[in-house]
Formats: C-alpha cells, structure tokens, sequence
C-alpha cells in the first residue's frame, strides 16, 4: 500500500547546490554531497536531486557525480538530469539509485518511458511535469528546459498520455510558486489528480511544515517535495539543511 512521504528536492547547478526562485537566479547553497550525508542523519523518506544543468547543457547524467551521491545515500534516491536513452537508466541503477526522474525526453517521446520501464521497472520510472500559468486566461502549460522552452501540447493531453502509459509517478512542479515558500498550488494538483490514477508528488511553493501537513491531509497518500524548506531556515533564509523528526512526521502523516 502507498504512504505519503516527504521528499527534499535538491537541485545541482555546475557541480554544487542551488535554489532557485521560479527557476531563476540559482542561488548557491553548499556542497550536494554534504547535503546528503546530513539528510542520511535526519533518516529522510527519500530524496531526489536534479541536475538542472544537463538538459540545457545538451549532454547526458554525470554517472561519476550520481555513483558518489549514491554511495554515501543511506535513504531511497531519485536522479533527474539529461536522461534521454535506456542504457543511461540502468546505468543509474546499477549505480544504487531507485528512481530514474525524465522531464524533456518523457514529453519529447513518451515511448522512451515504456522502454524504460520495461528495462528497469515501471515503479523507477518518474516523469517531472514543470508547470506554470501563461497567457491572458491563465492556463496551465508544461516547459522544460529550466521553464524556457514550452512543450505545445496540453497538460491535460500529456497527463492522459502518462496515465495510459502507467508511470511509478508524476511530479507536479509549479514555476510560478518555485522557491517563493508561498504555499502549494492546490488547484493545479486538484486539476491533474482528476485526470490520472498513477501516484503523484506535489513540488513547488511549500511555505512550512504545517503546509506539508495540509497536503497529506487533503490528499493522502501523497508525495511531497520541497526545497527552501529544508535548506533554508528563518524570514533572512539563512542556509540550514533541516528535516521534521521521526516524532513531528508521524504527526504529519
């Protein structure tokens, strides 16, 4: 049976630790592999990192950089950034990594995603949905490519697609609410539970533990990730990598 899990998000950018705000202006944060071994104590649910750099860069998954995270990761781990082949995949979990995270390649061609599944299991197989409102109504549309480049098909098209595929999940990322801490966008993640059965994971905009715990409730099971949250600590955003404990999670969920 699925539970709900609380999920950091780290994002790489040229080798260290940023977080952005609405994908802009990364802003450095540490040492990724320090992250790691201090959410290793905090006996986090999971973690996915995303190398944000791949994609734009044009070039596959650094697997020297994956190989070491994984290594020193004691907690479940989902990897993202510039996975575009099958071989690439299992690569990254013969490496020791769970989850396989595909933005660009999965809406470019989502047979890749059913080739992938195949090859390492569709439970691996996770499709980052990055999401934010454009034009005079307001509508929702996916981008890739750091929020620049507009994939030009309907959200609610590519979530049916992702649906009849059978993916292990789909995040949902909202730009707009990125690093803003101003709370999840409920509609969006209301509007694409109406449309699949797979499991999801809500990302963008958590403002406070207490909004995680909101999440849960209104949609448990759920998965939801967060970044400033857990980097960040204080109305200044001083850097503090922090995790709720065993106690205040049981409460949560």
């Amino acid at each position: 049976m699925l539970r709900s899990r609380i999920t950091p998000c780290l994002l790489v950018h040229r080798k260290g630790l940023v977080k952005t705000v609405e994908f802009k202006e990364p802003k450095y944060v540490g040492d990724p592999l320090n992250a790691v071994k201090i959410f290793n104590e905090k006996e986090v649910d999971e973690l996915i990192i995303l190398d944000i750099d791949a994609t734009i860069e044009g070039r596959g998954p650094d697997f020297n950089f994956i190989k070491n995270i994984a290594i020193e990761s004691r907690m479940p781990l989902c990897y993202g950034g510039g996975i575009t082949t099958v071989e690439q995949a299992k690569k990254i979990i013969s490496l020791g990594v769970e989850k396989i995270a595909i933005s660009s390649a999965a809406t470019e061609n989502p047979q890749l995603l059913v080739e992938i599944g195949n090859a390492v299991g569709v439970q691996s197989v996770v499709v980052v949905l990055d999401v934010k409102k454009k034009g005079l109504f307001k509508n929702y549309e996916v981008f890739t490519h750091n929020g620049k480049r507009p994939v030009g098909k309907k959200l609610t098209d590519i979530v049916s697609t992702l649906n009849n595929i059978g993916v292990g999940e789909i995040v949902i990322n909202s730009i707009d609410e990125d690093g803003k801490m101003n709370g999840y966008d409920f509609k969006l993640f209301e509007m694409i539970r109406e449309l699949t059965s797979c499991p999801l994971t809500i990302l963008g905009g958590a403002s406070s533990f207490e909004n995680i715990k909101e999440a849960i409730k209104r949609y448990k099971p759920l998965g939801v990730a967060a970044g400033s949250i857990f980097v960040f600590k204080g109305k200044y955003k001083a850097v503090l990598i922090n995790y709720p404990d065993r106690i205040a999670r049981n409460e949560i969920y």
